[in-house]
């Protein structure tokens, strides 16, 4: 994957003297990965030396990630996780068309050595995830994803079990989105393959709700990225 040349301070959606929340650019790690010489935690530490991450976003998903800036914030915004206080919202592009209104997946999720996850009812640990539909296309669906639980690839699996599977998400079952499907007379350059609009799953951290050190509710929202920006405008083009 391409090397990354991120200005940390061009990522940040909030900041004030304990958290910095930033808009996690696709393709980047949140933690350190043994293939990767930038990462997020690396970045951050750049710009506030006691930088700590305190949550995980997948490689491949953008979006609003809390990081805190001193040991107290960190331990404050953690507790609020444990006790499953802070408010997540995600938006995935699923393929085909699907209306959910609050519709709850209750599926245990076990965590593999192979780095894939699975519904595992016998050895899984709990994982409850709400969707909601938020705008249906010719053949995909915008969704808000809440999960309640942060098991690994939670919102992937249970939109894979409802048989709503993230675009481009291969694993789970999702398709890439290309162009030739919406766009008529579409023409490829000779001896040239095509490539999907997006080079991931269409999963977003569209908002992050926490309470601050003084007991204040903070809302935050992040910007899609411009990959996740031309898949929807593809979309709406092409209704």
């Amino acid at each position: 994957m391409k090397h990354f040349k991120i200005n940390f301070a061009d990522i940040i959606l909030f900041e004030d003297d304990n958290y910095i929340l930033v808009n996690k650019p696709p393709f980047l790690s949140t933690l350190e990965d043994r293939n990767e010489k930038v990462n997020l935690l690396r970045l951050a530490r750049t710009y506030c030396a006691d930088a700590q991450v305190c949550h995980r976003l997948d490689k491949d998903t953008s979006g609003v990630l809390a990081i805190a800036k001193n040991p107290e914030a960190y331990r404050h915004l953690s507790i609020q996780f444990e006790k499953r206080q802070v408010t997540k919202l995600y938006h995935a592009v699923v393929d085909e068309i699907h209306q959910f209104n609050d519709t709850m997946v209750d599926q245990p999720i076990l965590k593999q050595d192979d780095g894939i996850a699975k519904i595992s009812k016998r050895e899984g640990r709990p994982a409850v995830t709400y969707f909601t539909s938020i705008k249906s296309y010719r053949h995909h669906t915008l969704l808000s994803c809440r999960p309640i639980t942060g098991r690994m690839h939670q919102i992937r699996l249970h939109l894979s079990y409802l048989g709503a599977p993230i675009t481009g998400d291969e694993l789970y079952g999702g398709k890439p989105f290309f162009l030739s499907q919406v766009k008529r007379n579409f023409n490829l350059k000779k001896d040239t393959e095509e490539q999907p609009v997006m080079k991931r799953m269409a999963l977003h951290a569209f908002s992050l709700e926490f309470s601050d050190l003084a007991g204040t509710t903070k809302t935050i929202e992040a910007p899609y990225p411009k990959d996740f920006q031309v898949l929807i405008k593809q979309l709406d083009m092409n209704e």
